[in-house]
């Protein structure tokens, strides 16, 4: 019998039936997570039929969708030409230092896309930085950074970590044998990857880019920025300027986009004819030859565009903080603090929101824990615009006390990241030693007693790790927080996107040198964990 299938059965009521607590619990919190979005769909749906058809076949929705589609297959496209690469280069050869490039490619994740938009912009824009460093050689003007190009190059330099991770963690525990017979069968190295390797992590390269679809399409701070009219900058306009309605269907045309994605993707990851394991690894690497130092040049490349060019910027705002002075934009500790605080609620209440539906889905195999499990990841796949829309229709409607107060902007955030614990909750339960769970309800322990006594110490850590991404994440939100915050509530994020809107990028030097610190740390640690390397 399987550990999985000792845990489920340890942990049922006895008779195999569901446990009606439990059942009930996970139910109302399923339920809870999409009820805004019901909303949202109830919103639409009562516009003025004749209204609503004008609109969504209107010249300007058109543009938006087109644009949005482009964006998101623009993005998609370039960041499995690059995370694919890079994540051979520094799983399965022999690139010198590889364990630094395998840190230094991964670090883009930590900038937020909309600090690497305006930091581009203020480098390679009309009247940039780089632009006047080329004046004296006869250099007046660059390349057009705004539109769909910039957009696409900017959002494609700090998503393709999603591709490279994915796709390193399944080359890292491919089965190298496989290659060796196919080597010996006399295919080349190009032809022992297209038929051996690329059929194993093509599920990884499919999940890799599922997220970084999802977060072109939903990406808010780079297109406003980039002046390209997509679904998301539509919708905060429309949104400010009271345009209800047309915010509200073009928010259900975004989430249509979305489901999608989502179906695309889950067709292209279980077409899968292959699958890795680590039982026949070795650790031979693929030998570069004479190409081996010239093959840095691309990690050296790619991480030097991500990285340096908004470190550079930055540096030079901060030595131009005097410039322009404006009190009310100063950085002040408390946004800070107001980040922190929110942040870390987010994480908790999402923490203890995740515990019964991860255990009901770890430990119960039926169709209602996967239907419980699956509902938590919508609000992750709905872009944080949408979600936030959502919440203002419902809470100014049905919930005036609730509307603009800090408990609606946490749920916010709970229902956006919950998937990030469950996820890692679910895991770490289904490796508990089901032995040591029989073990209690021999010497009669209820299930709950078991679950207090043995099962929580031990999955804790995985818990507590889900708890952790959370509050980063929360950390960077954007959208949800420029909508959902109580007025006069200033966040980091809040303050980087009022220095972005006035034009004084110096302001926004502090906020955004704290948000890199707390994520680039938290990749270091993440990537320093990571197992099955000689190293450097």
């Amino acid at each position: 019998m399987s550990w999985t299938r000792r845990i489920r059965d340890a942990m049922t009521d006895g008779d195999g039936r569901l446990p009606v607590g439990l059942t009930l619990l996970s139910a109302a919190i399923a339920a809870t997570l999409v009820l805004p979005l019901a909303w949202l769909v109830i919103r639409a749906v009562t516009v003025e039929r004749s209204r609503a058809v004008e609109l969504l076949f209107s010249v300007q929705t058109a543009d938006v969708l087109v644009n949005s589609l482009l964006l998101m297959g623009g993005v998609t496209g370039f960041s499995i030409l690059l995370g694919v690469p890079l994540a051979y280069l520094t799983a399965r050869t022999d690139l010198p230092f590889r364990r630094f490039w395998s840190i230094a490619v991964a670090l883009p994740l930590v900038v937020p896309s909309y600090v690497g938009a305006f930091s581009f912009v203020s480098a390679f824009g009309p009247r940039g930085e780089f632009r006047d460093l080329l004046v004296p050689l006869g250099v007046e003007r660059l390349p057009e950074i705004y539109g769909l190009p910039g957009t696409v190059l900017v959002i494609t330099l700090y998503t393709y970590p999603y591709v490279y991770l994915t796709t390193r963690a399944s080359l890292l525990t491919l089965d190298t044998t496989l290659i060796e017979a196919a080597r010996t069968l006399n295919h080349g190295r190009l032809e022992a990857f297209r038929r051996v390797t690329l059929p194993v992590i093509r599920p990884s390269i499919a999940a890799g880019s599922l997220l970084a679809a999802l977060y072109a399409v939903s990406d808010f701070g780079t297109p406003t920025i980039m002046r390209l009219p997509v679904f998301t900058r539509q919708i905060y306009v429309e949104y400010n300027s009271f345009g209800s309605d047309y915010a509200a269907l073009l928010s259900l045309q975004l989430l249509a986009v979305v489901l999608v994605v989502l179906a695309l993707e889950w067709f292209v990851r279980s077409d899968r004819t292959a699958h890795g394991d680590d039982a026949g690894r070795t650790d031979r690497l693929v030998s570069l030859g004479r190409w081996r130092w010239p093959a840095t040049l691309f990690p050296a490349s790619v991480a030097a565009v991500a990285l340096l060019v908004p470190l550079w910027i930055l540096s030079l705002w901060f030595l131009r903080t005097d410039a322009g002075r404006r009190p009310s934009l100063a950085f002040e500790w408390v946004q800070a603090l107001n980040s922190v605080s929110v942040a870390a609620a987010a994480a908790l209440v999402a923490a203890i929101a995740a515990i019964p539906i991860a255990y009901f889905a770890a430990t119960h195999d039926s169709p209602l824990s996967t239907l419980f499990e699956r509902v938590t990841y919508v609000g992750f796949a709905v872009p944080g615009i949408v979600l936030a829309l959502a919440l203002v229709y419902f809470g100014s409607g049905y919930l005036p006390w609730l509307y603009q107060t800090l408990p609606l902007l946490v749920f916010a955030y709970v229902v956006r990241f919950l998937p990030q614990v469950v996820g890692s909750s679910r895991t770490a339960i289904l490796g508990v030693d089901p032995r040591l769970v029989e073990a209690s309800r021999a010497l009669g322990e209820s299930s709950l007693g078991s679950f207090r006594r043995v099962t929580f110490p031990l999955v804790r850590s995985g818990i507590v790790a889900g708890a952790a991404l959370v509050f980063l994440t929360t950390m960077k939100e954007l959208p949800v927080t420029l909508i959902l915050r109580p007025t006069g509530f200033e966040t980091i994020v809040s303050q980087i996107w009022r220095a972005q809107e006035s034009g004084l990028y110096q302001y926004a030097v502090v906020p955004t040198l704290l948000l890199l610190l707390i994520s680039g740390l938290s990749m270091i640690v993440m990537l320093a964990q990571e197992g099955g390397e000689d190293g450097l």
